[in-house]
């Protein structure tokens, strides 16, 4: 469908300038441009400091985060992890690739994220992970979360790969559980066009995930591995990318949360449309930014209609136990999680668009609305 505008409002694109390409063309002029060299672990270290944490391991993407945090815990085909009923797919897979079990648990109507209490009550004999999603990029109730963890002696592996710079009670989301995993795909708050990070409470872990991602390659022996490895390494040319990303990620955030801050001051008084909700004492990055829509509203035609006008929009995740490889693992039924896809949009939330642009969003939205049969 060809827009009506000769602007385009852009839901998640990346937001790529002179930095980068400065930084590209180091790593291009020093022949760093696979995995061995100085941007990795250049890139490694200040994105640690900047979190806040002694270590931070790269790898090829957020799904290889989670993977590897799931085969550091012995994570195997006798056992369970929970999970969102409603996330990305990429949360669940990584639980298949280890031969484990999901389990699914559904979410909050107003947060869409994981209900501690379900949690919980799903725990069985054979839970060894939970995993939460903070969704969008907003946190998760994490003090309750913690609290089972603790109590059950379950560890804990939060898929932060939509919510770097998120915090609950001042701490960034990935530094609660045992393991922290980030995305910077093209689409992600920063991008190295692929690559992910994990953080964890274990230095000894990390350092043997890092280890493992780079075929469990031991070099004081030459080609030997002791153990099955993976090829899971990030690139300096991807390093590189993110070294200027982590220039701008502060900007990135605040002016994501001003759009946060326009969407909800433009449309607070519109009926039948409700944005997704912070828990207290936490603070999303607003990765993007979703509603869910009265039943009497069809979201379908409300995103036609906003494409006409140049506005990039897309649906909520579907329900993991909807999708076909999942559906031999719905055990009950998914209520929250499949209103908030069934009646959910989410709207422009690319840091190439400004505030102005945000404002525009807010005007057609409110003319589709108005003027719908």
């Amino acid at each position: 469908m060809e827009s009506s505008t000769s602007k385009t409002i852009f839901l998640d694109a990346p937001n790529l300038g002179k930095e980068e390409k400065e930084y590209l063309c180091r790593a291009v002029d020093s022949n760093y441009v696979s995995t061995i060299g100085p941007f990795v672990p250049e890139f490694e270290e200040r994105f640690a400091q900047w979190i806040g944490v002694k270590r931070a391991v790269s790898l090829q993407s957020g799904t290889a985060a989670l993977h590897m945090a799931l085969c550091e815990m012995g994570i195997g085909s006798e056992d369970e992890v929970i999970v969102p009923a409603l996330s990305f797919i990429a949360t669940v897979n990584p639980v298949m690739y280890v031969h484990a079990t999901p389990v699914f648990v559904d979410v909050d109507m107003n947060t869409w994220n994981i209900i501690p209490d379900e949690v919980e009550k799903a725990i069985t004999s054979r839970t060894k992970a939970i995993i939460v999603t903070h969704l969008y990029g907003n946190p998760c109730d994490m003090d309750p979360l913690m609290e089972i963890s603790r109590k059950h002696g379950i560890p804990l592996i939060e898929d932060a790969a939509e919510s770097l710079g998120a915090t609950y009670r001042d701490l960034y989301t990935g530094t609660f559980g045992d393991f922290g995993c980030y995305s910077f795909n093209g689409n992600k708050i920063i991008t190295t066009g692929g690559g992910g990070m994990i953080l964890g409470q274990d230095e000894k872990k990390l350092m043997h995930i890092k280890h493992v991602i780079n075929q469990a390659v031991d070099r004081s022996r030459g080609y030997y591995s002791p153990e099955i490895g993976f090829n899971y390494r990030m690139t300096n040319i991807e390093a590189a990318l993110g070294l200027a990303q982590m220039e701008k990620i502060d900007a990135f955030l605040d002016k994501k949360r001003k759009f946060h801050a326009t969407y909800l001051e433009d449309l607070h008084m519109i009926p039948g449309i409700r944005f997704q909700r912070e828990y207290p004492e936490s603070c999303s990055s607003w990765w993007l930014n979703g509603a869910v829509f009265d039943s009497n509203i069809n979201i379908k035609e409300v995103s036609a209609r906003l494409l006409k006008d140049g506005i990039q929009t897309r649906s909520v995740f579907y329900p993991l136990v909807d999708l076909p490889p999942y559906k031999p693992y719905q055990k009950k039924d998914y209520p929250n999680a499949r209103s908030v896809y069934e009646r959910g949009l989410c709207f422009p939330g690319s840091t190439l668009n400004t505030v102005d642009d945000i404002h525009y969003v807010c005007l057609k939205l409110k003319k589709v609305l108005k003027n719908r049969e």
